[in-house]
């Protein structure tokens, strides 16, 4: 081959030894691993934490700045139960195995779970029937469920609607936050030796003639013996690179948080009874750390709307959710947020090596229950690799233990807040020394909302605007970033009037709501 004429672009040559070293080709060696997983959400960080515990060279692309940008970072933070996935779908498999995973994976991971058990709400007999249903389908997927009566079910939430007729009891259902749970899985995976390379977009896929797969993105060359397409919301986009074909359903979920005094008022995740229409619905939650959690919204994005705005979107959910719990000031809202979930026509998901490229696994259409399903998914990739040929030898320097970032000062007192030194975020009394220990776990970090997602500093009330200057100094600081160049916060998706900042007029609106 006349060298001259190289371009560069590996994946077009069809030679199997490079010897240009002024082309892309002086860096493919360094480039090959056995495994390389596309998006770094909780599937592709399960996926990267699970693949750790064998010694393979692992890379994780993510095509964001921070790992959690997607539907990983915008979702209900529920580890649901098990119990109304249809039972012999996927989901039904996948999810009841991988609630009983997260006690263990939290005693290891330090994220953050909390068993508070959930339950479903009935107002009338006909609603009554459907919850012997839906008892029924959870046993047969194995999950123990129990029929409260009226006044049981009012004994163990006192605040929920009065009128309710019955209700079902999960007692395993949990809450966690589902940004530093992903975090927690690639930071144990990057200490266990799995590489990750942000800002890194996949553009296309070809098979090199020793059948390794070459994956060409915005920054370099990258060459697999191994893919696994965890992309998300663009997991059909990555498949049609190999040729599969599926059609994500992109679904809309817009979310209120009131401030931690609203979210008292409950104790389990709340939940309608779900209709074909709005599936689980509008739910009524307290978040991990304590703040009290209203919707989603389940709006398809590739049909029309009923809502004109935003207006609307937000008297849905406060207005539904009310008939869960009456009593919660909407006035006390401290931020709003949105996500879009990947979803399939069939309803249930897509974990198989495709047909069509050997060595290529699909992750494709996992909405929720995904991120309760994430580590049993991440387990069951294991078995269609080993299956496709992968031989696994343990890792036996793997460490499955993470330390935790937030130091939780709930029941601290006002001088033992004061012995653990400056505090940069009032509101959620976030330390310089957590700020600096987040910045320094292996993943770059290099704006303040992933300071935010690993530390929650700009998440009260005040959202940042007090933190947010001092966090960025942090952050250059630490990293060697000028000033200019540390990210903020992204435009946002609140559904409040005025974005992240609640003017009192607001409030006032909200609390009529």
């Amino acid at each position: 081959e006349d060298l001259e004429k190289c371009t560069g672009v590996c994946a077009r040559c069809p030679r199997t030894v490079c010897h240009n070293k002024t082309s892309a080709g002086a860096s493919w060696y360094e480039n090959t691993y056995d495994v390389v997983i596309i998006g770094a959400g909780v599937i592709g960080c399960a996926v990267a934490r699970r693949l750790s515990q064998y010694n393979l060279k692992i890379c994780v692309l993510e095509k964001a700045e921070d790992v959690a940008q997607g539907a990983s970072k915008a979702n209900s933070g529920i580890v649901h139960g098990g119990y109304d996935e249809k039972h012999g779908t996927l989901k039904s498999k996948l999810s009841s195995r991988g609630r009983s995973m997260f006690p263990q994976l939290n005693s290891e991971l330090n994220f953050g779970f909390r068993a508070c058990g959930s339950m479903v709400l009935a107002f009338n007999p006909e609603e009554l029937e459907t919850l012997h249903m839906i008892q029924e389908n959870g046993r047969k997927n194995g999950v123990e469920t129990f029929i409260l009566s009226r006044a049981e079910a009012l004994e163990k939430e006192p605040n929920i609607n009065p009128e309710v007729f019955a209700a079902l009891w999960c007692p395993k259902s949990g809450v966690t936050s589902p940004y530093e749970y992903t975090i927690a899985l690639i930071e144990n995976a990057v200490a266990n030796g799995v590489e990750i390379k942000l800002e890194h977009e996949v553009t296309d896929i070809s098979l090199a003639s020793d059948g390794t797969y070459v994956l060409t993105t915005n920054k370099e060359l990258i060459k697999s013996r191994y893919v696994v397409n965890c992309a998300g919301l663009y997991s059909d986009k990555i498949a049609a690179m190999v040729g599969s074909n599926y059609n994500i359903i992109p679904v809309k979920g817009e979310y209120i948080i009131l401030n931690k005094v609203q979210g008292k008022l409950v104790k389990s995740v709340l939940f309608h009874v779900p209709t074909p229409k709005y599936g689980k619905g509008v739910l009524v939650s307290p978040t991990y750390w304590g703040n009290l959690l209203l919707g989603p919204t389940a709006r398809n994005t590739t049909v029309p709307t009923n809502f004109t705005d935003n207006s609307e979107v937000l008297k849905y959910i406060i207005h539904t959710s009310r008939k869960l719990v009456p009593g919660f000031n909407a006035g006390q809202a401290v931020t709003s947020y949105a996500g879009l979930r990947a979803k399939l026509a069939t309803g249930d998901w897509v974990i198989e090596e495709s047909n069509l490229a050997k060595n290529f696994v699909n992750c494709v259409g996992i909405d929720s229950p995904g991120l309760t399903s994430s580590p049993a998914v991440a387990e069951l990739v294991e078995k269609i690799l080993v299956d496709a040929g992968m031989k696994l030898t343990p890792n036996v320097n793997f460490n499955p233990n993470r330390a935790p970032i937030i130091i939780d000062k709930r029941e601290m007192s006002s001088e033992e807040l004061e012995s653990l030194g400056n505090i940069i975020c009032r509101c959620e009394k976030v330390t310089e020394s957590e700020i600096v220990a987040a910045i320094h776990r292996g993943i770059p970090v290099v704006s303040t909302d992933a300071v935010k997602k690993r530390t929650r500093a700009g998440m009260g009330p005040c959202q940042g605007s007090y933190c947010g200057p001092r966090v960025t100094k942090i952050i250059s600081r630490e990293t060697g970033l000028p000033l200019n160049r540390v990210g903020s916060k992204g435009p946002g998706t609140s559904i409040l009037p005025h974005g992240g900042m609640i003017l009192p007029e607001d409030r006032d609106m909200l609390s009529k709501l």
